[in-house]
């Protein structure tokens, strides 16, 4: 079978596991598997529930649920069938309304428990607020804490997500958890087109210096050269002022790489600063789609040759552009839901 997506393995499943893994595999089940869908993650979740079928013994649909809200803006949610001794999946990001998206979260996760759910795994593409994760000034909260706490609270008793800001957060929580990355899968992407031909001298640029590590790991994947966009944020920290390149980008493609976008304010920066010094075909890879409409007016008028992210986050077909390339983390997320179900190593996947 072909590698999975987005992770370095070739796994063989059900009924024709590989001696090592059958070795290695538990028989642990927590009850049958059910997945559920926010509503910001409607369709991520069908995906995820058809790579299961398609690779497994189990046959998925998303589960019915009733989301109501009242004139005072209450969320209400009504299962409406039954999850006592089950797995359960809840697959839900923090898309915009990232409050409302998020409280829904909480409280559905609320549903399952009294619902007597055997285990209440939560899928979290995105996760907000990772970017407060210390004290760095004082009065200020550290966000990112709070948010895994409530999770917590709620009765989640295992998380998953795709690449948060920063490795710490996972010592936040005190449940087990999964923080998985898109990585592989951006990176994968990109080889295609090397081997292809298609990326002759190209150059790994990482936006600002605090990508270096993860615009280091790029470029020694793909064997190319690394460069940085050296800035400060100056007044308003949604604008940033890019300032210099540290490297050589003349008569070479770029490829920038980050793993977040917004406003898309830096990309612009790190976009006139590699051409400033001579850049060809400019490229941009990142994990998290969380676009505001500037940030699509930015794009437009970037003239990039492609922008390449993930589904972590749902963007809808009218507001795509034609450069851009969205790659599904349903298989990723579909495998590591497998293996935790049947209790299988998740490092596998990664060779770890």
């Amino acid at each position: 079978m072909a590698k999975v997506p987005g992770a370095k393995y070739h796994p063989v499943h059900v009924n024709n596991l590989h001696q090592e893994e059958q070795q290695q595999s538990s028989t642990m089940r927590f009850g049958s598997m059910k997945i559920f869908s926010g509503s910001a993650s409607l369709a991520l979740g069908q995906e995820i529930a058809d790579y299961i079928g398609g690779v497994s013994e189990y046959s998925l649909t998303p589960g019915d649920y009733t989301r109501t809200i009242f004139s005072n803006e209450n969320i209400f949610i009504k299962l409406e069938e039954s999850v006592r001794g089950k797995d359960v999946y809840l697959v839900q990001t923090m898309a915009s309304p990232v409050h409302e998206n998020f409280m829904e979260m909480l409280i559905m996760i609320d549903a399952l428990k009294r619902d007597s759910a055997w285990r209440i795994n939560l899928v979290v593409p995105y996760m907000s607020y990772t970017r407060s994760d210390k004290k760095d000034q004082p009065r200020v909260p550290i966000t990112a804490r709070l948010i895994a706490n409530m999770m917590e609270t709620a009765g989640v008793d295992r998380y998953m997500t795709i690449d948060l800001h920063s490795g710490q957060i996972q010592g936040f929580f005190n449940i087990p958890g999964d923080a998985l990355t898109a990585f592989h899968l951006l990176n994968d992407y990109v080889r295609q087109k090397l081997d292809a031909g298609e990326l002759d001298d190209l150059v790994v640029v990482a936006t600002d210096l605090g990508f270096a590590k993860q615009g280091r790991n790029w470029a020694e994947t793909l064997g190319v050269p690394l460069a940085f966009v050296e800035k400060r944020r100056v007044g308003n920290a949604e604008n940033p002022r890019a300032l210099s390149l540290i490297g050589s980008v003349e008569g070479k493609n770029v490829l920038l790489v980050d793993d977040e976008v917004n406003t898309a304010g830096s990309i612009v920066n790190a976009v006139n600063v590699v051409r400033d010094y001579g850049a060809k075909d400019v490229l941009f890879a990142f994990t998290h789609p969380f676009f505001s409409h500037q940030a699509y007016e930015r794009f437009a008028s970037l003239n990039m040759r492609e922008i390449i992210f993930t589904n972590t986050l749902p963007i809808r077909d009218d507001l795509k552009l034609p450069n851009m390339t969205v790659l599904s983390i349903a298989p990723l997320l579909g495998e590591v839901i497998l293996r935790a179900h049947e209790g299988r190593s998740v490092g596998a996947l990664f060779n770890e």
